[in-house]
């Protein structure tokens, strides 16, 4: 079976399913192999204007595959390390991508598969989907940069769940802003595929560099000033920016090609 499947709209959407149904999309090593070279070929791949990640089946992901726990605590700490690195790096290499990325939550999404939807741009889940990081109940410390994705995303509600393991359902999540919204779980991909596509159709040049702002957290008011005044004038001497206004005046829609 494939653990990983890839669909690429014509609308420039590629559609990420993890395909472990029967382990609740638990990252093993080849699903952890397939992420790393779809996400390199996504890179490249210059049609690509949006991607959603999800899960096959009931979830979203149950987190690394934990059967490997039991004999790697014979391995010493600096194995362990190397290993856990580049695990780390692999699934969060999502965050590389230029293009806005969405994660849809479709179920349980647990530890590193809560983390990796975090490091998604948009994050949207089913009203019922649990979310949970119990790192601290199975005597592990936090990893998949749990400690920065989840204090970052909802604050208080990130530092409490990290301490407590508790779960927190999508309707909640969404309500403090650990999500960006929750949908009925029957509703959750049609919604979501819309999103996608209403990005996908957006100008692409404004669209990543409006995505390279927003993740550059600038430090203060200045230095937003000084990045926009860099970043419009790049798209005021676009093609995509004569055809906006040509289809705004024209009152169409615009056909924008990433020029």
């Amino acid at each position: 079976m494939t653990e990983l499947l890839l669909d690429h709209r014509d609308d420039g959407t590629v559609l990420i399913t993890l395909n472990r149904p029967d382990r609740r999309n638990a990252m093993t090593d080849g699903m952890t192999a397939a992420w790393r070279d779809a996400i390199e070929a996504l890179k490249r791949d210059t049609t690509v204007r949006c991607v959603v990640v999800t899960g096959a089946g009931t979830a979203f992901s149950s987190g690394g595959d934990l059967s490997w726990l039991g004999e790697r605590g014979v391995e010493p700490v600096p194995v362990l390390r190397d290993r856990m690195l580049a695990f780390y790096r692999t699934w969060l290499s999502v965050t590389e991508l230029e293009v806005p990325t969405i994660a849809a939550v479709n179920g349980p999404a647990i530890g590193a598969g809560l983390c990796v939807a975090l490091a998604c741009d948009l994050v949207y889940a089913a009203d019922d989907a649990k979310l949970m990081v119990p790192f601290t109940k199975l005597g592990l410390h936090p990893g998949m940069a749990a400690t920065y994705l989840l204090p970052r995303k909802a604050g208080p509600l990130g530092r409490e769940m990290l301490l407590t393991g508790r779960t927190v359902l999508g309707e909640e999540a969404a309500t403090k802003g650990l999500v960006n919204r929750s949908f009925l779980k029957n509703d959750l991909m049609s919604e979501v595929e819309a999103i996608a596509a209403t990005i996908a159709h957006n100008a692409p040049i404004a669209t990543k560099l409006t995505k390279v702002a927003l993740n550059q957290d600038h430090s203060d008011l200045e230095a937003a000033l000084r990045w926009e005044s860099l970043a419009q004038p790049v798209t005021m001497v676009s093609a995509d920016m004569a055809e906006g206004l040509a289809a705004h005046r024209e009152r169409r829609m615009p056909k924008f090609t990433g020029s």
